[in-house]
């Protein structure tokens, strides 16, 4: 089935799946988001109404009309997300779409990192109906490191409940919504933006509330990033029934709030109180269980957004692994006990989820405000009239900013973790990005076949003892035609490395998951050959197995001859040995930085501690690897002005 196909196919599973995967987080926002504007006010008509009217209004403005209907469209051979995004058009735009995708991947991730806590804290806090004085950070972190243990076995299994849990959820909520709008129908004149313009207008500091309103449309990134797991067609089918459910419910609550006018709300918050008393228990049990669910999809979205992230250049890299076979699903163990760190330092220093509401809502509104300028750009490749793109950009971009203004009031109150995670992962993303293309720069290739006879001269010459029967090198080079500078100056001039047969290796990451082919180019019999590997994104690169089968196909074609050329063993027919040559680059000591080149390669040095090596990246044996260290001189240093002493010696001494 082709992506165009999957994306736009829908089914009874799909649907299922979407309702699962995708809306685990803004599914889970009726908990907190109108507890989060009118907690510690007295509820008045203007305010509840009000924010009624705009919650209305902000999912159907941002979740439906930006994110289902138009971003949706933009699919990357089948898969979304911001990077997705950004790598669509890239080849059409220019560099500056680079600071939206940055930022915003930035702030996605900053996001993973507060939507576990403040979504499973908000529904554990429903137990403190029945005990007041409970503490429930204890509980809130076991939850926490069960789900970031559990990534490493992977969710297959689990996986199958998320669907029949998160449909029970939402038809749950709306339920109980539509039970409690019962006794106070009147509420739904609230559709009409009018009360939503007064309540901002009329009500003191109401423009301020914003930010717990847009609280209603957090993880609608997780529509369009999600895409290429569920499908475009599934997503904007299932979410008809998600929004009908998400607005019963908050017109449940709004209902309830109408009949408790110039009272204010308990501690519970305005959801438990519309759920009937035989019902309490059932749904602390079920809301825990939708808040595991939406914290395991951005967790998973972490995984992803990394994964793409590495491809583009932009993370360092690490270990990935594949736990199971579903689809899309992956394992970054750096990125999971990292998130698990700071996941339970946020709990530990809000300890309530009303305390990191201003933190959530800041990372979601910079994100969306970064997808918008990736949309506007997307928009203009696909030739879209100019002015509807103006109308669309400047629309979305006139509620988002406002948004941030009223987040921003938030910053001393925890919005600043938020801002200061973004702009940490902000950093590192640009270092390392500076770094590798700063030392790409610095490659030099020459042509190989050129340098083809003095290889063929030195596995000749027996006046130099033998490095090894087979000498393997990597190189970026994706063509027989040229090779780095740095791997001739290795074989050539630095203790020349006499061998028996030269290979040079070339790695290709296919877009497909599973791809594996190969192809050899014999540049000259039995001296020098340029092996390709064709690999799936989700093939793990194991080259000493890999690079052996091929080899034994070509001895089993009669392509190449392995065995050892020393006359005693090749009488047994004892295969030669295979080693590996792989560069470790350091700053060279003669280098002249400007201060923003010394800036850029501190930081990116640094991370290069954290990334993964090659040789574990590629899976190759330690008993086998050579690494040799190339210096990186990025900028040569001046002349020196130093004038020559003259000697006394007259002659030299005779021996």
């Amino acid at each position: 089935m082709s992506s165009r196909t999957f994306i736009d196919r829908i089914s009874p599973q799909g649907l299922l799946v979407a309702i699962g995967i995708v809306f685990g987080d803004i599914g889970t926002s009726p908990l907190y988001t109108i507890s989060a504007v009118v907690r510690g006010k007295s509820l008045t008509e203007t305010l509840v109404l009000g924010t009624l009217s705009c919650i209305i209004w902000t999912l159907t403005l941002q979740t439906t009309i930006k994110y289902v209907i138009i971003t949706l469209r933009a699919d990357n051979n089948g898969e979304g997300g911001i990077f997705s995004l950004y790598a669509l058009v890239r080849r059409f735009s220019g560099k500056w779409l680079m600071v939206p995708a940055i930022v915003g991947g930035a702030f996605l991730l900053a996001d993973g990192l507060i939507t576990p806590p403040i979504s499973v804290s908000s529904a554990i806090e429903g137990l403190l109906i029945f005990y007041p004085t409970l503490n429930t950070v204890p509980i809130v972190i076991g939850i926490l490191i069960a789900l970031f243990v559990s990534q490493q076995f992977g969710t297959q299994q689990l996986g199958r409940l998320f669907g029949p849990v998160m449909l029970a959820w939402f038809t749950f909520i709306g339920a109980i919504g539509l039970y409690a709008l019962l006794s106070e129908p009147s509420v739904l004149k609230a559709i009409n933006p009018l009360y939503g313009l007064r309540f901002l207008r009329d009500y003191p500091g109401g423009f301020w509330l914003l930010g717990g309103i847009f609280l209603c449309t957090t993880g609608a990134e997780a529509l369009y990033s999600d895409m290429g797991h569920c499908g475009r067609g599934n997503i904007r089918v299932s979410w008809v029934y998600v929004k009908i459910t998400l607005l019963l419910s908050y017109a449940g609550q709004t209902a309830y709030l109408m009949q408790h006018l110039g009272q204010q709300i308990d501690d519970t918050g305005a959801f438990y109180s519309t759920v009937p008393e035989s019902l309490k228990v059932f749904s602390i049990i079920i809301a825990t269980m939708a808040t595991i669910i939406a914290s395991q999809a951005l967790i998973s979205g972490a995984f992803t957004l990394v994964g793409e992230a590495m491809r583009l250049n932009f993370w360092p890299r690490q270990r990935v692994a594949y736990p199971s076979d579903e689809r899309g699903q992956l394992y970054v163990p750096f990125v999971n006990w990292g998130l698990m760190v700071g996941c339970i330092l946020i709990v530990l220093h809000f300890r309530e989820s009303k305390n990191m509401e201003a933190a959530f809502g800041l990372a979601v509104t910079l994100t969306m405000l970064m997808s918008t300028l990736l949309i506007s750009a997307y928009l203009r490749v696909k030739r879209i009239n100019t002015i509807l793109i103006v109308l669309i950009t400047g629309l979305f971009l006139t509620v988002e900013v406002t948004f941030l203004i009223a987040n921003l009031v938030k910053f001393e109150e925890g919005g600043w973790i938020s801002v200061t995670l973004g702009l940490l992962l902000m950093i590192m993303m640009v270092f390392w990005y500076q770094g590798e293309a700063l030392t790409s720069s610095l490659t030099r290739y020459d042509t190989l076949p050129g340098n083809l006879p003095a290889l063929k001269e030195l596995s000749n010459d027996l006046n130099i003892p033998k490095y090894a029967t087979h000498l393997v090198y990597l190189t970026s080079a994706d063509s027989y035609d040229k090779i780095e500078n740095e791997t001739l100056f290795s074989i050539l001039n630095r203790a020349p490395k006499r061998a028996d047969i030269y290979w040079f290796i070339h790695v290709c990451v296919e877009d497909t998951p599973y791809e594996m082919r190969y192809k050899v180019d014999t540049l000259a019999p039995e001296d020098a050959y340029f092996v390709t590997f064709y690999l799936g994104f989700r093939v793990e690169p194991r080259l000493n197995l890999l690079f052996r089968q091929v080899v034994q196909d070509m001895v089993d074609d009669k392509e190449v001859t392995i065995d050892v050329k020393y006359r005693s063993l090749n009488l047994h027919r004892i295969g030669g040995d295979f080693r590996f040559v792989l560069f470790r680059k350091f700053l060279s000591y003669d280098n002249e930085l400007t201060f923003r080149q010394k800036l850029i390669m501190t930081g990116y040095l640094l991370l290069k501690r954290i990334a993964l090596s090659t040789k574990e990246a590629y899976g190759l044996d330690t008993s086998n690897v050579v690494t040799e260290a190339i210096p990186l001189l990025i900028r040569a240093p001046k002349r020196l002005s130093m004038s020559r002493v003259p000697s006394k010696l007259k002659h030299p001494f005779k021996l």
